[in-house]
This record gives C-alpha cells, structure tokens and sequence, in this order.
C-alpha cells in the first residue's frame, strides 16, 4: 500500500486524498451489492473548490483502491462546486473567487459578515452501473 502514494513534488503524500478515495469506493462497493451490481462503469462526485481535493489523485488512487473489485476500470466523473458565501446583514447569496477569499464583501450591501453555503463539500452525485 505504501507504494501508492509515493512521489516527488507537488502533490507527494497526498494522504488525504487516498482517506477520502477509500470512502467514496467503499460506499459505492457497499451500495453496488445491496442492489445486484455487476459492475460499476463510473462514479459522478460533486467536490467543492475549498476541498483541497485533487482530480488527480482522486483518480490515481481509485485506481490503485479499485483493483479486483466490481469498480475497477471506473472513471471518477468529478463536478466542482462554486463557493458560495451568504451574507449575514443582508441574506444576499454570492460566489467568490477562491483567490479573493482574504477580501470578501458582500457585492450587494458591501457587509463583512457571512456564512459559507457551498465549497466545502464532497459527494457521490450518481453511480453508473450495469
């Protein structure tokens, strides 16, 4: 297992990436024998841009995790979510560039505080299955 992740430069030792792979393949595998599955074709995720999760990896390692499963050969289908912040004065919702997080004001009252609705997350969006 150790020969999974390693590398040179950036992106070396991405373990969270691998931690976040084996629960995405082992909720499919799961949910792929409940339901008579012969094989899993593809899986779509829907990651948001403040999860600091690589495409890349995400792939590399289903890859590596998925060999000799009903999974295997799968291609990680990954949609990226905008962040999206709300502001708290105003209950204005707006994206925001992931590179202008350090000056965010809301476009519409020019308020400071806010909540964060979306960016964060990770999910299995569908499974595609034969």
């Amino acid at each position: 297992m150790a020969e999974a992740w390693k590398g040179t430069g950036p992106g070396e030792g991405r373990m969270h990436e691998l931690a976040v792979t084996e629960s995405i393949l082992n909720v499919v595998l799961r949910h792929a024998g409940q339901n008579g599955v012969r094989r899993v074709l593809g899986i779509a995720l829907r990651i948001g841009e403040l999860s600091d999760l690589e495409d890349t990896w995400l792939q590399r390692y289903f890859d590596y995790l998925s060999k000799d499963t009903l999974a295997a050969g799968a291609r990680l289908h990954i949609e990226r979510v905008p962040v999206v912040f709300r502001c708290e004065p105003c209950r204005h919702d707006f994206p925001v560039n992931v590179r202008e997080m350090d000056q965010v004001r809301c476009p519409q009252c020019g308020g400071e505080r806010m909540t964060l609705v979306s960016g964060r997350e990770y999910f299995i969006k569908n499974i595609e299955v034969i």
